[in-house]
């Protein structure tokens, strides 16, 4: 909040990014709530102060103790995301990535031969509004995020995909719809912005619960993950494991793995079961392998 004059007469204006609102003009009342307005904001500066140097005394201690797991250029990338209202909300952890958050829900180390990779799918849920996740945000939508990490983030000829200097591949996917060849080319900035790529059994993903965790990136800060529950996360695997069209058999045998690994997380560590209820929205081709990955995952 702050006084502006307006011929000759101040107005106390509420201010939302580049959002003006006029409370009134000056008087009494609109002084009070100025006097509160900053009040409350030195007490939420303070302990926002009193957080963060907790948070730095932390950092150096998760990194002695090997607690940091995300590689450090995903993490930035989350944390700008979540930054901007759009983890989460708009944007969802899809494939390897997902299993640092399973494996800090879980308190435990995943195989990092599992983990092992050199990009991050960002699935994008299209049914959201991204206009008041954009505020604030360079035009150019995600490109524009990834170059606040690193400038050297370029779109490549996959217009879905970028790459900085170090071969760090950053996907945006979203799920492919009814009559595809007639949809329009999506962004979610200017045309400057990465076009999500569709891919077949994304939409089941984004129908399954959500999950959203806290882990640690390898600087020793922490980094908020929303991914995909784990069993949901676990039967696409196996799907892709098994049925997925010209699937590459390297992947298939890794997606085999992964499927297995999480199926224990879940079922082992974090209690939960492939026949609750929230999974009833699942497509029989996906949950008809039930049986057999909890089998394999005992």
């Amino acid at each position: 909040m702050n006084w502006s004059r307006v011929k000759g007469v101040q107005y106390l204006y509420r201010i939302n990014g580049s959002v003006r609102k006029s409370l009134g003009p000056r008087s009494p009342e609109t002084e009070k709530t100025k006097d509160e307005y900053t009040a409350q904001r030195k007490r939420l500066r303070e302990r926002r102060n009193r957080l963060w140097s907790k948070v730095k005394q932390q950092a150096p201690i998760n990194r002695a103790y090997r607690l940091g797991r995300v590689p450090r250029i995903a993490a930035e990338i989350l944390r700008i995301l979540d930054q901007h209202q759009m983890m989460g909300e708009h944007l969802i952890v899809a494939g390897t990535h997902s299993i640092y958050a399973y494996e800090a829900a879980a308190g435990i180390h995943v195989d990092g031969r599992l983990l092992a990779t050199t990009d991050i799918d960002l699935l994008w849920d299209a049914r959201r509004n991204l206009r008041l996740a954009l505020i604030n945000v360079d035009e150019k939508g995600v490109l524009g995020l990834l170059r606040k990490v690193d400038s050297s983030f370029e779109k490549t000829r996959h217009t879905y995909r970028a790459i900085n200097n170090d071969g760090y591949f950053v996907d945006l996917i979203r799920p492919m719809e009814k009559d595809e060849i007639l949809k329009p080319n999506k962004r979610l900035g200017g045309d400057d912005d990465l076009e999500a790529a569709s891919i077949l059994g994304l939409q089941w993903l984004i129908n399954a619960p959500r999950m959203n965790q806290i882990a640690i990136g390898d600087d020793g800060y922490p980094v908020m993950i929303s991914c995909v529950d784990p069993r949901a996360f676990a039967l696409y695997k196996r799907w892709l494991s098994e049925e997925a069209e010209d699937r590459d058999p390297n992947k298939r045998r890794r997606d085999k793995q992964q499927a297995i690994a999480v199926a224990k997380i879940a079922q082992n560590y974090l209690g939960l079961k492939f026949s609750a209820k929230e999974l009833s929205a699942l497509p029989l081709r996906l949950t008809q392998h039930a049986k057999q990955l909890v089998a394999a995952a005992r």
